[in-house]
């Protein structure tokens, strides 16, 4: 388990980040959310020891880091926003390096880089320069590096910042297949990508957590499922004017509802109609009881494509869309 306890940080008289509590399970992935300069790499960089905290403890498997570094510091694994690589090296070479540096035992250090190489997918680049990877396999040695000692705790710095599509998906995979082997701490300002690969998000603003819980959890508590799209086929016989009124008939009259439109699919059988419904609370279950009711056929029923951002900009006090976008 890690704890965190009343953590901060000044620089001179300005706070940078605190007072921060709290606690993370043993193989738990959190997410530390927040827009730039909020305080999430300055947090990261206290919790490597990197950092000294002005003051706060921090406690890792029942160790103290600010009493004993020494014990704690070989139990923790570091991926800053730039990885610490030696470009000329080869992945290999590198990687049983970093081993060597972590004073992993002598007799370990082929295993364990080995390993590292399994878990980042790198066996079939051990040999190659690091200056010849692209951006995400760099971003796969850095991981590389950081958990070749098997630490305890596993810190990543904005891992899927500069990565195309393709790698961020990769980069998600990644991270879950370390789940339950290190308690792991990431940091993002994406938020839909953030949600995909933890179990738990840390929301900061301001050097200071501002809501936690699971992206799920967080949805609930800041936005009741206001906003939702649904896909229903509509009895033509009862609505001769058409699909959408006929939905709209249903939906209008019930409590809460304040908006509803019309979304345009291409493709779309006649008799099926897509509408973004908006509301004060969570309607969907009265919503979904009076269509069967009516005899239409629910085809599907998804929160709105931007509940997750509009949550983000809520928690983050930020009223420009586009921090949080990639």
């Amino acid at each position: 388990m890690i704890e965190i306890n009343e953590l901060t940080k000044y620089y001179g008289e300005k706070k940078a980040v605190g007072p921060l509590s709290f606690c993370i399970e043993k193989g738990e992935v959190v997410g530390l959310l927040g827009l730039n300069a909020a305080g999430k790499t300055t947090t990261l960089r206290m919790l490597s020891s990197e950092l000294l905290p002005t003051s706060g403890h921090i406690v890792v498997d029942g160790v103290d880091l600010l009493d004993e570094p020494d014990k704690v510091r070989p139990r923790i694994g570091y991926l800053p926003d730039r990885p610490p690589l030696y470009a000329e090296m080869r992945v290999g070479e590198f990687l049983t390096f970093a081993a060597r540096l972590r004073k992993v035992d002598p007799r370990k250090v082929e295993k364990r880089v080995k390993e590292a190489l399994r878990l980042t997918a790198l066996d079939d680049w051990v040999d190659e320069r690091i200056d010849t990877l692209s951006h995400g396999y760099q971003q796969r040695v850095g991981i590389g590096q950081a958990i070749v000692h098997e630490p305890s705790l596993l810190l990543l710095d904005e891992p899927i910042s500069g990565l195309d599509p393709v790698q961020i998906v990769e980069m998600r995979e990644l991270i879950r297949s370390l789940r339950g082997e290190h308690t792991t701490v990431l940091s993002s300002h994406i938020l839909s990508e953030i949600s995909e690969t933890c179990d738990r998000l840390l929301v900061i603003r301001d050097g200071e957590i501002v809501a936690s819980g699971s992206e799920r959890e967080l949805s609930a508590q800041m936005a009741s499922g206001r906003n939702f799209e649904i896909t229903v086929r509509v009895p033509s016989k009862d609505n001769p004017e058409g699909p959408f009124v006929g939905l709209r008939g249903l939906v209008d009259d019930v409590s809460g509802v304040t908006n509803m439109a019309e979304r345009k699919l291409e493709g779309m059988p006649g008799d099926v109609v897509c509408a973004t419904i908006s509301a004060t609370r969570d309607v969907r279950e009265h919503i979904c009881k009076l269509l069967v009711q009516a005899d239409f056929g629910i085809l599907a029923l998804e929160r709105g494509s931007r509940e997750l951002e509009d949550i983000f900009l809520q928690l983050t006090g930020s009223d420009d869309e586009a921090e949080v976008r990639t």
